[in-house]
């Protein structure tokens, strides 16, 4: 079998949707290694993946899109962040590509510079996207603000009279720095951003309709997988296994940016027939008082607390967001910037939730949300069934196989034609 590494960038909402591809990759008899978070590498080595850290200066390097005050402001940002990171990223994959000698490798999509380097490697790569990437499609609005698709002649005038002016507004912005790594990695540089976003000869797409938007001409090259829910075993605490009212759990954002108002909304719960759980893996913040019936924690399993949920609040995240819709459970998504303003669009667009503004919430209008979103049970249901059609973890690994030239569409085997090929 083969020797595949991958690769993710500093955020465990990346490296937890990656990890069952990855299972299901050992499980196939490959041998797996992963350069990730310094803090996860046990999790992985337990596991049975060959874990080492990324070079510490990555996550070093902080998203700051919190304190933006507009949508192209935030996403400018977060592209800064990308390209400084990249600086480091690009040297440490091809490190890691010199020591292990794999037949494929498989890079977070929002490693910038890995992706270079793995284009500048020239054996068979991959990209992995916990996310809808932000690439153009027809019969989609551009990718940014979060607008709802509109069918018809001013559904296309729209999209294409905007599409310049966020896309293009953003690509001002990265085109320089990300040209810049390119050729330090001897690629050439890039004009537009669909460009680069489709460098990869395949790119793994952690989801699918009905939640996703129709996107016919992304094929062969980007493929919707459906979710990929994961997260580590862990002991549920005996508060979690106690008989009582349905869970709403509240979820923050793994790498920080001021969603802790969203945490202390929850209060507006008081008296309702609910028990609150609010994790908040990026770090309690002091909420002040809160009701008997709302508990936070840094971290609890999301799994067996959605098991007992009538609703989910969110902060946009993909992989929470996910989760949760994967359980049936619809949810309130209050997006704070980044990919979420998307996230929370396909939420509405599936019928599957309600979209909340940060700028307006308030105990009582969360309160509200949450007991509208709990009507929209069976809009969860139905994206949770277009996850399942989607294939999961055994599509990504049937497609990283087929990169590799292990096995042709009608399963007959190839030898392994990637560099350092093991038999």
């Amino acid at each position: 079998m083969s020797r595949i590494l991958a690769y993710t960038s500093p955020a465990i909402g990346h490296l937890f949707p990656m990890t069952p591809l990855l299972l299901e990759l050992t499980r196939r008899g490959h041998e797996v290694h992963v350069r990730t978070l310094a803090d996860q590498v046990d999790l992985m080595r337990g596991l049975g993946l060959a874990a080492e850290p990324i070079d510490a200066r990555i996550a070093a390097v902080e998203h700051h899109d919190f304190g933006a005050k507009s949508t192209l402001a935030a996403l400018s940002a977060s592209v800064d962040v990308f390209v400084r990171r990249a600086a480091f990223d690009d040297g440490d994959l091809l490190a890691a590509i010199a020591s292990t000698s794999p037949d494929a490798v498989i890079v977070d999509f929002n490693s910038w510079g890995a992706r270079a380097a793995a284009q500048a490697w020239g054996g068979p790569w991959a990209a992995f996207c916990p996310y809808t990437p932000p690439v153009t499609s027809q019969g989609t609005p551009p990718f940014g603000p979060g607008l709802p698709p509109l069918a018809g002649p001013m559904g296309r005038l729209r999209d294409r009279l905007l599409r310049p002016l966020i896309m293009g507004q953003l690509e001002k912005r990265f085109l320089p720095g990300i040209n810049g790594v390119l050729a330090a990695n001897g690629i050439p540089a890039v004009t537009s951003a669909d460009t680069f976003f489709r460098s990869a000869p395949l790119t793994l797409v952690t989801t699918s309709e009905p939640f996703e938007y129709p996107h016919p001409d992304w094929a062969p090259d980007l493929r919707l997988i459906g979710a990929l829910p994961w997260e580590p075993a862990a002991d549920m605490p005996a508060w979690a296994e106690e008989p009582g009212y349905p869970f709403v759990l509240v979820t923050t954002s793994s790498e920080y940016q001021a969603d802790e108002k969203l945490a202390r909304a929850a209060a507006g719960l008081a008296g309702e027939p609910f028990r609150v759980v609010v994790t908040m893996p990026a770090g309690v913040a002091d909420l002040g008082p809160l009701p008997a019936n709302v508990r936070v924690e840094r971290f609890v399993p999301h799994g067996p607390i959605l098991a007992q949920a009538s609703v989910a609040v969110t902060h946009g995240g993909m992989g929470a967001t996910q989760k949760a819709l994967s359980a049936g459970v619809p949810v309130v998504v209050v997006p704070f910037g980044r990919d979420q303003l998307e996230v929370a669009a396909r939420v509405v667009h599936a019928g599957a939730g309600v979209r909340l503004s940060p700028r307006r919430i308030t105990p009582e209008r969360l309160r509200r949300a949450i007991l509208r979103a709990a009507t929209m049970a069976e809009g969860a249901r139905r994206v949770a069934a277009g996850y399942r059609a989607a294939g999961g973890a055994e599509a990504g690994a049937d497609a990283i196989e087929a990169l590799l030239g292990q096995k042709l569409p009608d399963g007959r085997k190839l030898h392994n034609s990637g560099p350092g090929a093991a038999s």
